[in-house]
């Protein structure tokens, strides 16, 4: 027999997700227009999905390989791809059966370079999909996160009472500053507009909703409003549901960072454990991280 025929390269990547919804729930979370871009990459620790927007606000979606029950990598290196994220989500859905967890089988890439998803859990039926992939056209800028100082400047809130607050402070086109001082613990939201509108979160008065708070100096920056919104506009349902908690970190020269844990356990199961802080254990959620840059504010407070 001859063996001139060549046979096909082994993929980079194929691996296994057995609660599709799982992987909705956090693609949705950080996509906040309808018309919008993600880069992926691929390494031997997971998947890394990054959306971004004008150099002032980048999200990334962490699905390490310890959420799929397969994972087989095989490339060189860490590929990276561009996808379009509605279109990828509008795919996911398709599999996503209602009241019941489905098992899905990702692969990359496909002979003309796709990413190709498809059903693995059904004897009746497979639904197959293939989504085009393209070459990133750009670079993710440098975030680049330092700490604040040696005491983080960080609290945690449950989510569902973070997003009432930012959707409470909307004025068009305004900024909404965000205080940290120590004495007392406390957190403030301020947005300007036709009036002010200012939200406090005290720490020891209500420490079932402000669970956990680290300052040591008064800080306070300011933040476009369309960004901070983008950061909880989407929040699962899932994440609300279960009471769990987002953390917001300052950096160094007032980079936010806002972090969400999005459940992919199958909903199958009996519930997991979720601790007094709303976090669930690290080997069946999805790691949601917002980055946002401050405005130039000239009256800022940052002793």
């Amino acid at each position: 027999m001859s063996s001139s025929a060549a046979e096909p390269e082994a993929p980079d990547l194929v691996c296994q997700l057995d609660n599709v919804q799982g992987m909705v729930d956090a693609l949705t979370a950080v996509r906040w227009k309808r018309l919008q871009d993600a880069i992926v990459e691929l390494s031997e620790h997971g998947v890394v999905f990054i959306v971004e927007e004008t150099g002032c606000l980048q999200a990334k979606v962490y699905l390490q390989r310890e959420l799929f029950i397969r994972y087989e990598y095989g490339a060189q290196g860490r590929p990276r791809f561009g996808v379009s994220l509605g279109l990828l989500v509008d795919c996911l859905n398709t599999f996503s059966v209602p009241g019941r967890s489905t098992m899905i089988e990702i692969r990359y890439p496909g002979p003309d370079m796709q990413l190709l998803l498809k059903s693995v859990d059904s004897l009746d039926a497979c639904i197959y999909a293939e989504v085009r992939t393209r070459i990133p056209d750009t670079i993710s800028w440098d975030y680049n996160f330092e700490p604040a100082g040696s005491t983080p400047l960080s609290f945690t809130v449950k989510s569902a009472a973070l997003k009432e607050a930012i959707d409470d402070l909307e004025w068009p086109g305004s900024s909404i500053q965000i205080m940290l001082q120590p004495v007392p613990p406390s957190v403030t939201f301020k947005g300007e507009g036709h009036g002010d509108l200012q939200i406090d979160f005290m720490y020891y008065v209500n420490t079932d909703l402000l669970t956990a708070f680290s300052c040591d100096r008064q800080v306070s920056y300011r933040y476009k409003y369309k960004f901070l919104r983008a950061t909880t506009s989407n929040i699962p349902s899932s994440v609300i549901k279960d009471n769990r908690g987002s953390k917001v970190t300052m950096g160094r020269g007032g980079m936010l960072k806002v972090q969400h844990l999005v459940s992919v356990a199958r909903t199958s199961v009996s519930h997991p454990h979720i601790d007094s802080a709303g976090y669930q254990q690290p080997s069946r959620i999805a790691y949601i991280e917002f980055f946002v840059k401050p405005e130039e504010d000239e009256d800022a407070v940052n002793d």
